[in-house]
């Protein structure tokens, strides 16, 4: 891989305005995911930011947000929940080795590419799992298993609550990457959070770094077990948000 081909000052701008300082081997780690995520986008569909300074904004510092809302310095499991193409879980390794990540995705080809990425990034503590949210939230699976659980999946925060809050542990964190301003759509989601055990804890908004690309941070946290009926099956919390 020739390294010195990518101009990374905006990158490592952004990286800066978040407090984080990565290593020339957490650069090139960033750079080859890049362009395994390019490689393997020209036969799956992986992503439609293809650019190298979008992919650093609006993927690679978007993922890394998540240290304005909790301490990523910590030993925490992270689940990433509709994980796609990685984000924002392997951008988390890379950048925090401490966490320990668990990507789940509903797409077998999706996850082959995961895995790759993992491979050829040697990345240890973090694994990719094919299936669906609601199968692998049961007692004897992932339920309740995770410090925390972040999900950039586009759906309504009613919806990514139950998909998501049966995944952490009682006094973890459901964090949701949203990229609007949602007043209405949090107010809605405020009786499937109870329901499922959460608080509404707090909201950060930000504009990412070299755009001015508004972004919020839903932060949920959980203050009881979620009652053993959610999720329900699968395709109803997005058809009947609760």
């Amino acid at each position: 891989m020739d390294f010195d081909k990518y101009d990374l000052i905006s990158f490592k701008g952004g990286l800066e305005e978040f407090g984080l300082k990565m290593s020339d081997t957490q650069l090139r780690q960033f750079l080859r995911y890049y362009e395994l995520l390019i490689e393997w986008n020209n036969f799956m569909n992986l992503t439609a930011i293809t650019e190298f300074e979008e992919v650093c904004t609006k993927h690679f510092l978007d993922s890394l947000s998540l240290c304005r809302a909790i301490d990523c310095t910590k030993s925490l499991l992270i689940a990433d929940i509709g994980t796609g193409a990685g984000f924002p879980g392997i951008p988390l390794k890379i950048a925090f080795p401490n966490l320990k990540i668990t990507l789940l995705d509903s797409l077998g080809k999706r996850v082959k590419f995961l895995n790759k990425v993992i491979d050829e990034l040697e990345l240890k503590e973090i694994n990719a799992i094919h299936g669906r949210a609601e199968d692998f939230a049961k007692p004897n699976l992932l339920r309740e298993h995770f410090d925390v659980c972040v999900s950039r999946a586009v759906a309504n925060l009613s919806s990514l609550s139950e998909y998501c809050i049966p995944y952490v542990k009682t006094g973890g964190y459901f964090i949701s990457y949203k990229s609007e301003k949602i007043a209405e759509e949090v107010t809605a989601a405020e009786k499937a959070v109870c329901l499922l055990g959460g608080t509404l804890l707090n909201q950060i908004e930000f504009v990412l770094p070299n755009s001015n690309i508004y972004r919020n941070l839903v932060v949920i946290q959980k203050v009881k077990d979620t009652p053993k009926k959610y999720p329900r099956k699968a395709g109803i919390p997005t058809k009947e948000p609760l």
